[in-house]
């Protein structure tokens, strides 16, 4: 048995909600014990809520299944080729998501499906995303928790700023990353080149949704 069968077997055994002993599912699976702990110890890792060590057994806490899914081909070939792009994409929180996403989707898909899967494309990030990287999963974090961000900012003509923001959304555009911004100073909107922020600071406080300001009033300024 491959060992990606063996992990969704594992997660087919563990489904039920009950303690399960190592010695056990290595037996059910054939193969050895201490082979069974590396098992579990990869599934863990991926994020698997699983409780339980050597020794003792294994319960899974909480329901980790997605309804049943049939996938086409092409559908199977977007699902992967999205993942593909956002594992080579520099970030690198959303890059170990994505690896491990697609760790997972390729455990349950048939060998058929997996054939060639993504040899068509491949993805190079430019210096542009690769200098923006390292600010992406604070803009992520402050944009989910609503929280102001001052950033130390130098524009296309090398002049520097100090801006207080309240970051709304990330753009990826091919090449550069955009964050879309309530500017404090400004009292505008304003679009920062996300490889051009130098410094970045969460301010500590979080902001409202203060009428004119919001994410759904910049969408409406941008829409079409």
């Amino acid at each position: 048995m491959r060992r990606t069968d063996r992990l969704f077997e594992l997660i087919q055994i563990l489904r039920d909600g009950r303690l399960h002993t190592a010695r056990d599912m290595a037996e059910r699976l054939e193969v050895s014990t201490r082979t069974l702990w590396r098992d579990m110890a990869t599934l863990i890792a991926s994020g698997l809520p699983v409780e339980g060590e050597r020794g003792v057994g294994y319960i899974l806490r909480e329901p980790v299944t997605l309804p049943p899914l049939t996938l086409t081909p092409d559908e199977v070939q977007a699902l992967t080729l999205g993942l593909q792009l956002v594992s080579r994409g520099a970030d690198p929180s959303l890059t170990r998501a994505a690896e491990s996403l697609l760790g997972k989707v390729t455990a349950v898909l048939p060998a058929r499906l997996l054939d060639g899967m993504g040899e068509e494309s491949w993805v190079f990030p430019g210096a542009e995303a690769l200098a923006a990287a390292r600010h992406l999963p604070v803009l992520r974090r402050a944009i989910r928790l609503r929280q102001r961000i001052l950033i130390g900012y130098v524009d296309g003509e090398g002049t520097a700023s100090v801006r207080p923001v309240r970051p709304l959304v990330l753009e990826f555009w091919g090449r550069v990353w955009t964050q879309a911004t309530w500017c404090e100073v400004r009292g505008d909107f304003r679009s920062f080149r996300v490889d051009r922020i130098e410094t970045l600071v969460l301010a500590g406080d979080t902001f409202p949704d203060d009428p004119g300001r919001t994410l759904a009033d910049w969408r409406r300024l941008h829409a079409g």
